[in-house]
């Protein structure tokens, strides 16, 4: 299964977006969707998982109360709703299968979300 962000973009602080996370395949319910990003010169920050078999959802507290993830089973995707929008969200956000949250085992191409303040 290969996973493939989308939906960045540039928006002011205290603005919306909402990321995609499409997958080639199906996902398995073992599987554990996660959402990173990493800014230029830092190191990854886990942002967002999600459990596929249960929805069970799981966030740090930088992004707790703003993110939102979503997952649609009949379209093998996942969402990213990030709302109230901060500069130093600004990062290259990826999605990544793993089997438990922060663990990334196979991830595909990202997307820039840029945030001004």
């Amino acid at each position: 299964v290969q996973l493939q962000a989308s939906g960045g973009g540039l928006v002011q602080a205290g603005g919306s977006l909402r990321l995609s996370c499409a997958a080639s395949g199906r996902i398995f319910s073992s599987t554990v969707v996660n959402w990173f990003r990493q800014a230029p010169g830092k190191e990854r920050e886990f942002v967002a998982a999600i459990r596929w078999s249960n929805g069970r959802t799981y966030y740090p507290d930088s992004v707790k109360g703003r993110f939102t993830i979503s997952g649609d089973k009949a379209k093998n995707t996942v969402y990213l709703q990030m709302n109230s929008l901060k500069p130093e969200d600004t990062a290259v956000y990826y999605c990544a299968g793993g089997i438990n949250p922060q663990e990334y085992r196979y991830w595909g191409q990202g997307t820039q979300v840029t945030v001004s303040s």
